[in-house]
């Protein structure tokens, strides 16, 4: 019988008990690690999760944590190698996202944006690296409108989730040399509850502009980052992962 390939590996995923995030943590479960994983509001759907894996012989560690709180991003990660019995895989998920005009765009989702989505990636890495060795991995979920804006209302988002790469080209430069890679997944229209696969001007306005014609599901982001994760990707390092359907082709 082969061994899971994420057999004995210990990971924590911010922002993981919806979306992309849920999908990632059953994804490395599955695939054999053990993971912690932050959620800040919904705990319903956090412990439904945790029951979800423990049926299935897995091992998953709900933690409550603001990613816009330094302290409590810091605090996560310290919960987080306790209960693991260390820490070899961060997957920075956990984002927001608010569209407006920029003479429009309220200053506290500017706040929170910048706070979450540049702020809870950098403290999450800023913690965790200390317990992080040879191998280990840091994968970054991005986006597309890193590269690709499709329409008015996304400048904030979109400079948010350009730090994101451009940090994640950094960091692979800072730790390489420790041995640990760093990647970053740019998901393009996927369906989640923030952005549902539905009729409407929206979704069928992205749809229209990837190459297949469809949105992607949650499970190919976390296919991706499962790969990033394991023993077959330790010579990728600095790189964005597009997963987009073709949406910038």
């Amino acid at each position: 019988m082969s061994t899971a390939p994420l057999t004995g590996r210990r990971a924590l995923v911010t922002g993981g008990s919806r979306g992309i995030g849920r999908e990632t943590v059953r994804r490395l479960t599955a695939d054999g690690a053990a993971v912690a994983f932050t959620y800040s509001a919904s705990a319903a759907e956090a412990e439904k999760l945790v029951g979800e894996v423990t049926a299935s012989a897995g091992k998953a560690v709900a933690i409550q944590a603001d990613s816009a709180d330094p302290a409590q991003v810091a605090a996560a990660v310290e919960q987080a190698v306790t209960e693991l019995g260390g820490l070899d895989v961060l997957v920075n998920n956990a984002a927001v996202a608010h569209m407006a005009p920029i003479d429009e765009f309220p200053a506290e989702q500017f706040d929170r944006l910048v706070a979450v989505n540049i702020g809870g990636m950098y403290w999450a890495v800023r913690s965790a690296v200390k317990h992080l060795g040879e191998g280990s991995r840091i994968i970054n979920i991005g986006s597309i409108n890193a590269d690709r804006i499709p329409g008015p209302g996304l400048a904030v988002y979109g400079m948010t989730k350009g730090a994101v790469a451009s940090f994640t080209r950094g960091l692979a430069r800072d730790l390489g040399r420790r041995g640990i890679t760093v990647n970053n997944v740019q998901p393009g229209p996927i369906d989640t509850d923030a952005n549902p696969d539905s009729t409407g001007e929206f979704p069928e306005s992205l749809k229209k502009v990837t190459a297949l014609g469809r949105y992607g599901q949650v499970s190919d982001v976390a296919a991706i980052v499962s790969f990033l994760a394991g023993p077959e990707s330790g010579f990728v390092t600095g790189a964005n992962w597009n997963v987009d359907g073709g949406f910038t082709v």
